[in-house]
């Protein structure tokens, strides 16, 4: 006898739907994910262009900088392409919280430094001495310490090499050390940025300099547009 052939179930529509579902569920997951990556793409081009923008005027000074790069500060790196610096916050000698925008309107040199870091202590004298040179309204060095352990031995260091002029900061977290390796400015310790006064990089340093040696200083007065 003839096997008999099993009739074939028609497909309901319902059925073929759920079918269908699956891949135009797909579908419109990833054109979904697709569209926000491309947006958020297309905010952080925005931010870094209104970034470039509000540093324009900062892009003819380090222009000018650039070659003056030599001798004692010729490892400083000026940048071709001024950029906002990073949001950075760190604490007063009475603990306060402070950040950099205290100093919008000023040049700032802002150091990164510890007791523990060899280069650091050796170049304190030389940041000082700039300090006293050219220290004022218009220009002022940030030297931020990054000790994690026992707040008192910078300040004790600092007494004991007999530093006037600096003011003291500190960021026990070393959370600045960070936010600056996170933006491509910290490498090592001592790490040291030149600020303009609109909060725009300028040149940016990973190790000790002589800060008070003449090319420094002729350095810093061309920042500040000085004869």
């Amino acid at each position: 006898m003839p096997d008999k052939q099993t009739p074939a179930v028609p497909v309901r529509p319902t059925n073929r739907l759920l079918r269908l579902a699956g891949p135009l569920l797909l579908i419109t997951i990833l054109t979904a994910a697709s569209l926000y990556a491309f947006s958020g793409f297309g905010n952080r081009m925005r931010g870094d262009s209104a970034g470039a923008a509000s540093c324009s005027a900062a892009k003819t000074l380090a222009k000018a900088l650039s070659p003056l790069t030599t001798g004692e500060i010729a490892a400083l790196k000026v940048e071709e392409t001024p950029r906002p610096m990073p949001q950075l916050s760190f604490q007063t000698a009475k603990g306060e919280s402070v950040s950099l925008e205290k100093w919008r309107g000023r040049t700032v040199l802002l150091n990164l430094w510890a007791t523990w870091c060899a280069p650091c202590r050796a170049e304190m004298p030389a940041l000082d001495a700039l300090q006293a040179a050219l220290g004022g309204p218009d220009f002022e060095v940030v030297a931020v310490n990054i000790d994690t352990r026992n707040p008192e031995k910078p300040r004790a260091f600092l007494e004991e090499i007999r530093i006037a002029k600096l003011g003291f900061y500190a960021d026990p977290s070393a959370r600045i050390f960070q936010d600056l390796k996170a933006a491509g400015l910290a490498f090592g310790m001592p790490t040291t940025v030149l600020i303009d006064q609109n909060g725009c990089i300028l040149a940016s340093l990973a190790g000790p300099a002589e800060w008070a040696s003449p090319e420094a200083l002729a350095f810093i007065k061309a920042a500040l547009r000085r004869g």
